[in-house]
């Protein structure tokens, strides 16, 4: 069978979301290079600011005890005459027994570490240098930063940059005068200022640190190596992946091709099947086993009156095709109301009510009562059509309906079985078709008995037949009414005549016209000897 609409759906769903999760998980693959990427550059940043934070704050701590406690020291000494021949200078390596100034201290230190660190560069300079110095060349950075801290000395000024695989950090914190520098630089003759108070910014100081990012990368080397792990694993998955997706749609592809056969087959199969059979096997609610039940049923019976005779008039080819329209009418108007096709029988059409699908005894005889009568007004309009196309005497139909108990089910072996009804009944509904007139619907007192209050019919001489103990009245109807019995049918069949009509279904216009038509037609009967 066809895959419906909502399984292809639900299919085309599933591999959206089969597409969605393949992509997450490229996505998160590929994410994870960046991820890494982006906490080892801030490890790395931490770092570097941490190391510049230490190494700016261990010079300020040695060149603030080297001032106070021993260039202040030897200050000291000197306002109080002790030690006189101690000099304190920038160039105190030209002078036996001089000890550098503080700044000069914290410029060798930072030499020192230059030597031992060759990423790490330590800077001391002012805008304001000594008149035998050199002026310190500042970029804008320094300015920037030297003009900030003068503004407010609690501060640093860091800066982060990256150039190519390297990230420099620089970190700049202030100078501040302390009583020591103060006392020598306002009494110093090379001094730029002689103002100078405590708390003065008097330069800055700068720590750089150059670091490899390709280093701080391989210090993740077991994180890197789990990552790859991972990407492998996650490739791996992806492939795998794609790969049963690639199976499970050549499966579906076989799968829908199986069910377009499938379909195919069903199809050509419902065509030997009553709907009703059809839709109970093929939905599981009967078991294609050999096994028979009894119910009650209403059996409707038909055959074309004179068929062998008619088959003699006509040409095989417009018999063919006279008797297909014809079954194709009637079994549209079975199942329209609810029966279960039996079976064909060359002319013969057998249909019940009752099963597999019921309504009960007296709504099923109700409904094959009026699919008889549908059907004779189909034939009524066929026969017109018939005529029109060159048939002299179209097909007369009789119609036999019984009510009572058969065995139903399927009938035959476990290779070959077929679903039909069995029992008396059925044969009496085929009996009671046999003594119809032709046009004309016979039913038996067990079905008149149903119908009663929709159908006025009337008694014919009762009947005998074999292996029915009991005498059979038919009923022949006459007056066929729906269920508030306004409407009257008159159905007449000859070999000259085509009589079917149904009073309720005319306006008082049409009833005009057909009271004209019957008195002319009364006329030329009258005329005629």
């Amino acid at each position: 069978m066809a895959v419906p609409d909502e399984l292809r759906q639900n299919l085309a769903e599933s591999r959206f979301g089969v597409r969605l999760l393949v992509l997450l998980v490229l996505i998160m693959i590929a994410g994870l290079p960046l991820a890494v990427w982006l906490d080892i550059n801030s490890l790395s940043r931490d770092a570097l600011q941490r190391q510049a934070q230490d190494m700016s704050s261990l010079i300020t701590s040695i060149r603030s005890y080297y001032a106070t406690n021993v260039v202040g020291r030897v200050l000291a000494a000197h306002a109080e005459g002790q030690a006189a021949d101690t000099v304190i200078s920038h160039n105190y390596a030209t002078i036996p027994g001089a000890i550098p100034l503080p700044a000069t201290l914290s410029l060798e230190l930072g030499g020192v570490i230059k030597e031992q660190q060759a990423n790490i560069s330590y800077r001391f300079i002012s805008d304001l240098p000594f008149k035998n110095r050199a002026a310190h060349p500042m970029d804008a950075f320094e300015t920037s930063a030297l003009a900030t801290l003068r503004a407010d000395s609690k501060q640093t000024v860091a800066n982060i940059a990256r150039d190519g695989f390297n990230n420099l950090y620089r970190m700049i914190t202030p100078v501040v005068m302390g009583p020591a520098c103060v006392a020598c630089h306002n009494s110093h003759p090379e001094s730029p200022r002689t103002n100078w108070k405590v708390g003065d910014v008097r330069g800055i100081q700068e720590v750089s640190i150059t670091q490899p990012f390709a280093r701080n990368a391989f210090a993740f080397k077991y994180l890197l190596l789990y990552f790859f792990f991972v990407a492998i694993v996650g490739m791996t998955f992806v492939v795998l992946q794609r790969r049963h997706a690639r199976v499970i749609k050549n499966f579906n592809r076989e799968l829908e091709a199986a069910n377009e056969f499938l379909a195919s087959i069903s199809l050509k199969i419902s065509r030997y099947l009553s709907p009703q059979i059809y839709k109970s096997i093929f939905s599981g609610q009967k078991d294609v086993v050999v096994h028979t039940e009894r119910k009650r049923l209403t059996i409707f019976f038909s055959d074309i009156k004179d068929f062998t005779a008619t088959t003699e008039r006509l040409q095989p080819e417009a018999l063919t095709e006279m008797l297909n329209e014809y079954l194709t009418e009637m079994s549209n108007i079975a199942l329209a109301h609810g029966g279960t096709i039996d079976k064909f029988i060359g002319d013969a059409i057998l249909v019940f009510f009752g099963d597999p699908e019921t309504k009960g005894a007296t709504e099923d005889a109700k409904a094959c009562i009026r699919m008889a009568m549908d059907m004779q007004q189909r034939l009524g309009e066929l026969k017109a059509k018939w005529r029109n196309d060159g048939t002299e005497e179209p097909f007369v139909v009789r119609m036999g309906i019984n009510t009572g108990y058969c065995n139903v089910g399927n009938f035959g072996s476990n290779d070959r079985m077929d679903y039909t009804i069995i029992g008396a009944e059925a044969n009496l509904a085929a009996r009671l078709q046999s003594i119809a007139d032709g046009g004309k619907i016979v039913i038996s007192y067990e079905t008149y008995a149903l119908v009663q209050d929709i159908a006025d019919a009337h008694a014919l001489p009762p009947i005998t037949m074999k292996g029915i103990q009991r005498e059979i009245v038919p009923y022949m109807d006459g007056l066929m009414a729906g269920a508030d019995r306004r409407a009257r049918i008159l159905s007449e069949h000859l070999a000259g005549l085509d009589l079917h009509l149904d009073i309720g279904q005319l306006d008082p216009e049409e009833k005009l016209r057909v009271r004209k038509a019957l008195a002319d037609a009364m006329a030329a009967l009258d005329s005629t000897p």
